[in-house]
């Protein structure tokens, strides 16, 4: 991509040497001291400079895979070794470039049976090939309203449970941290690992394990690219969730086991809470009130 543009016009000189007029620059903002480049440059559309709905990062990185030459690794190992953010500010950005079609990522099987994943970097989305050249301007290209723009959809709603504690949701969300382990596409958002995690505390409760539960939730994906992993996520927490365990009985008290006493009466052992007269002395003799109220 770092190609000269031998058709691009030579810059015009607008005005006279000696009729500047610098009580005209802008008295607030941005004053560019550009250089016009002959070499090692790339053309890069204002859509993505500008972009109204990107993240600094995502532009950041759009202009930086644009300017990489053809069959350059995007992964983001490899980016995450290029930039200080780390890999998982770089994949939510890399998610925002595929969302707003910078990116198309799919995932092929090669012959030797390998998943490998293929990167596709376009500078306009939307329009595919060599674009025919135009004369005249361009018009200004509209910024969308709000209520234009595209609004992400809801997560399907995952079960819940039935007693849940700090102690099961902190596991559900640790569980569901360590997706990416799995399968590198698992990497869940702050928000969609907060809506997920009930979900995960709800099959935790019915006496699964948390590696059942990784292991359910991972296996037989599909091998075209998740655009909505979370989505998938909370599908299958809804659609596989187990019954719950078999009812088990509450074990039966024990009685109590008194101390052994000596009897008073007869000197013989007995069990009893507290000191005095077995059952048989009890039975025998009356107790010394009844005796005297004769």
């Amino acid at each position: 991509m770092d190609t000269e543009n031998p058709s691009a016009p030579e810059r015009l000189q607008s005005r006279m040497p000696g009729k500047n007029h610098p009580h005209r620059r802008p008295r607030s903002g941005v004053v560019h001291d550009n250089t016009r480049h002959t070499e090692r440059f790339t053309v890069i559309g204002n859509h993505l400079t500008q972009h109204p709905e990107l993240s600094g990062l995502a532009i950041g990185l759009g202009a930086h895979i644009q300017s990489l030459p053809a069959g350059a690794p995007v992964d983001i190992k490899t980016l995450a070794a290029r930039f200080p953010e780390g890999a998982t500010r770089i994949a939510a950005a890399l998610r925002e470039l595929e969302t707003h079609g910078y990116l198309r990522r799919t995932r092929e099987r090669t012959p030797d049976g390998r998943i490998v994943t293929r990167t596709v970097s376009c500078n306009h989305p939307g329009r595919h090939g060599t674009q025919a050249a135009t004369t005249g301007p361009k018009p200004p290209t509209r910024r969308p309203a709000p209520a234009d723009r595209p609004r992400r959809k809801a997560l399907p709603a995952v079960p819940q449970p039935a007693r849940p504690s700090p102690a099961l949701l902190r596991t559900a969300t640790d569980l569901l941290a360590g997706l990416r382990r799995e399968d590198p596409r698992l990497l869940l958002s702050t928000t969609d690992t907060e809506h997920l995690s009930p979900g995960v505390a709800a099959w935790l409760e019915r006496d699964l394990t948390p590696i059942a539960v990784c292991h359910a939730l991972t296996r037989d994906l599909p091998l075209e690219d998740l655009h909505r992993p979370a989505a998938l996520l909370a599908h299958r927490l809804e659609a596989l969730l187990p019954p719950p365990p078999p009812f088990r009985s509450p074990l039966t008290v024990r009685d109590v086991r008194h101390p052994l006493q000596n009897c008073e009466g007869c000197d013989r052992a007995f069990r009893g809470p507290e000191p005095g007269r077995c059952g048989g002395c009890q039975t025998a003799s009356p107790s010394p009130m009844s005796s005297g109220s004769r």
